[in-house]
């Protein structure tokens, strides 16, 4: 199973807040198997304890832990949100990238994945993609 795959690409959404974009990157996780659905509880848990915005635009949220255990196997998942939504302290984010990381593998995704949305060219590319493989495609590229 891949990391990152078009069924965990969300194009378009418009959650009513940051709560509501981290479930959806959550439920993405879970509907393709990387973890439980208490995982997803995990995630609101980490993000009202810390932020997961990242500046640039980019949120990474991901569980507390103590949530290893409801991680199945790692996984991606990426929402798109071209009106942004509010992160908080005047922070706005246009992606949210959920991670389920199985292991150690999370420093080596967040890494990845922090510089991939480093890069304000692959950003540009990130915010225009219209289709789950486009997204897919960029990110690939990326994590080489």
């Amino acid at each position: 199973m891949s990391i990152l795959s078009t069924n965990k690409v969300k194009l378009n959404a418009k959650p009513k807040d940051k709560f509501e974009a981290i479930r959806m990157a959550g439920q993405l996780l879970v509907d393709a198997g990387h973890a439980s659905a208490a995982y997803i509880d995990k995630m609101i848990e980490r993000e009202q304890t810390l932020s997961t915005f990242m500046g640039n635009g980019l949120a990474i949220p991901h569980g507390t832990q103590d949530s290893k255990s409801l991680i199945l196997s790692t996984g991606l998942s990426i929402v798109q949100i071209p009106d942004g939504v509010d992160f908080g302290d005047g922070e706005t984010a246009n992606l949210v990238i959920g991670i389920a990381a199985a292991g150690n593998d999370h420093l080596d995704i967040l890494t990845n994945v922090a510089m991939i949305c480093s890069e304000d060219e692959n950003i540009e590319q990130i915010m225009q993609a219209s289709t789950p493989e486009a997204m897919v495609k960029i990110f690939e590229s990326g994590m080489e």
